[in-house]
């Protein structure tokens, strides 16, 4: 018999190479990819995958980059900076108006090549604006509780909700052409590419919605662009992903990714110590050293932009004077909590604001002042007789949760303030409206560079207190809008600035304790490296095993 090499087989012709060529066919298909389990606290909170729903830090992690993307991106492995997505040029038409250039030859997980057709669909009425109207700053209520999903395609009413606080004046989205499309607003805006960069603002399949029998079988396993498609979310469970081999950022390096949820801390370092996970997040400081004893593990992370905050019911009894809630700001030592909880790995920010706003970051601003006195004084004043205040507190969904709270009751105790902690299960319980809804926990992240992704769109008109009822102020209101249709930076930076005395110190909307971070912990022969956000890249380019 003779002896085929490989270069007899490229001399041979015809049906002999194609013969022989079909066993090393069948090999090459053979998928010897990794696949991780990543343990997390809690995969997603509205138990969907859709952008408009999920607007959470977990949500953040599984969705990016690994399932959604927008027309323009980010870099999660630098700073963060704007970065061509799915649209690979832009431009001004006017202060109303931006044209973006489609990449071609992007493929959905389904194999439809994505076009105009898909963009304009994502932000049509049908999808995410449902019956309310551009140019209107009336607030949306929503959120008090998370919503059975309807019958059919109705949207949950927290969609439409969230759409207007992204995109408060957008008007339609025209094709131009197949890769074209331009974005007209009601009102000028100097942030429609922050916008369009933005979580929420990511691109669906038109199909897909079309062909799926409800909102809910839809937003359970969406079809989009990214690396990784949905294979199965169980609720309060996992959720699976699989590469997509026709992404166009080149091909996964990982056959599948599984996120678990694992809600103890202990658990998580467990199974990763175990190998039974391959990645463990929302590592608080004071484990690191302990994992990284081990000389085969690591810690990566720090800190991202978003900051934790105490959020303020103002229509508590006890809360409705401003007062009462200047001395909650005034009775915190948040260098205390940074120091002890942190090990100093985070800090104290200037307020609800971040470097990366540029011209537009007050640079001599600061977080209240930690002043016991004043606390007291301002808690006479108010004749705070010592009622009891409820704080409605989840079990370290954030970092370090229950520990920050107990030590923020003691410091609000020494001044006279009577809080009480309530432990709840879920965001449904914390949103509630009734006399026991308070006090509670959060974090705003900055979804681009320029106060309007944060400020405005947490607590302003259709920001998240106003819409769930439990604070608004009228001046910050209006300035709001003003912020968001201004086109004069120097007076935009001066409404701004009046906005955060309103929100931080006159009328107390809420108060930073400090800038969040994230920590990651897994194997050293593991090549990774972690954003400077919640969000976990698994693209080509950054894993290898």
């Amino acid at each position: 018999m003779s002896k085929f090499t490989r270069r007899t087989i490229l001399k041979t012709g015809g049906a002999a190479a194609g013969t022989l060529l079909l066993p090393r066919f069948a090999i090459a298909q053979a998928d010897n990819r990794p696949s991780v389990t990543i343990a997390v606290q809690k995969v997603t909170n509205a138990n969907v995958l859709d952008v408009l729903r999920e607007q959470s830090n977990v949500g953040e992690r599984v969705f990016f980059s690994s399932i959604w993307e927008g027309l323009i991106s980010k870099n999660w492995r630098g700073s963060l900076e704007a970065v061509p997505g799915l649209a690979t040029e832009w431009r001004r038409i006017d202060d109303q108006t931006v044209e973006v250039k489609l990449r071609q030859g992007v493929k959905f997980h389904n194999g439809d090549e994505l076009t105009a057709e898909d963009v304009v669909f994502t932000f049509s009425r049908e999808r995410m604006f449902g019956e309310t109207e551009a140019k209107s700053r009336s607030t949306i209520q929503a959120f008090e509780k998370i919503p059975t999903p309807r019958p059919g395609k109705e949207l949950p009413p927290d969609v439409p909700a969230v759409a207007r606080r992204i995109w408060p004046d957008l008007v339609r989205v025209d094709a131009v052409d197949k890769y074209t499309v331009r974005f007209y607003n009601a009102t000028p805006d100097v942030t429609i590419e922050g916008r369009l960069s933005r979580y929420g603002s990511d691109i669906m399949n038109r199909r897909a919605w079309d062909e799926s029998a409800s909102y809910l079988d839809w937003a359970r396993k969406p079809v989009t662009t990214g690396p990784y498609k949905v294979v199965e979310l169980k609720p309060d469970v996992s959720l699976t992903l699989e590469a997509h081999d026709d992404y166009w950022g080149g091909r996964p390096p990982l056959k599948r990714i599984r996120f678990l949820e694992v809600p103890e801390v202990a658990s998580r370092i467990n199974g990763l110590l175990s190998g039974e996970y391959q990645f463990a997040c929302d590592i608080p400081p004071d484990q690191i050293a302990g994992i990284e004893k081990n000389a085969a593990f690591e810690v990566q992370g720090g800190t991202i932009l978003n900051h934790r905050l105490t959020v303020f019911d103002k229509n508590h009894a006890q809360l409705a004077n401003p007062l009462v809630r200047r001395a909650f700001t005034h009775a915190i030592d948040r260098q205390a909590i940074v120091d002890s909880l942190w090990a100093g790995r985070t800090r104290v920010p200037k307020g609800l604001q971040w470097e990366f706003y540029g011209d537009m970051f007050n640079a001599d601003w600061s977080v209240p002042a930690y002043d016991p006195k004043l606390a007291q004084d301002l808690l006479k004043q108010a004749n705070y007789k010592g009622d009891p205040i409820p704080y409605r507190l989840l079990n370290n969904y954030y970092t370090n949760q229950v520990a920050t709270a107990q030590v923020l009751v003691e410091m609000w105790k020494s001044v006279g303030l009577n809080v009480q902690i309530e432990t709840k299960e879920n965001w449904s319980q914390i949103m509630e409206r009734a006399p026991t809804r308070a006090v509670r926990d959060w974090s705003n992240s900055a979804a681009f560079n320029d106060p309007v992704s944060s400020l405005v769109a947490q607590h302003g008109p259709n920001g998240q207190q106003q819409q769930i009822g439990e604070w608004t102020n009228v001046e910050l209101n209006k300035l709001s809008e003003f912020l968001e249709t201004s086109t004069d930076r120097p007076a935009r930076k001066k409404a701004f600035r009046r906005m955060l005395e309103i929100a931080e110190r006159e009328d107390p909307a809420y108060t930073v304790l400090h800038q969040n971070a994230t920590f990651t912990a897994k194997p050293k022969s593991i090549k990774w490296k972690a954003s400077p956000a919640f969000a976990m890249d698994f693209r080509a380019g950054n894993f290898e095993a």
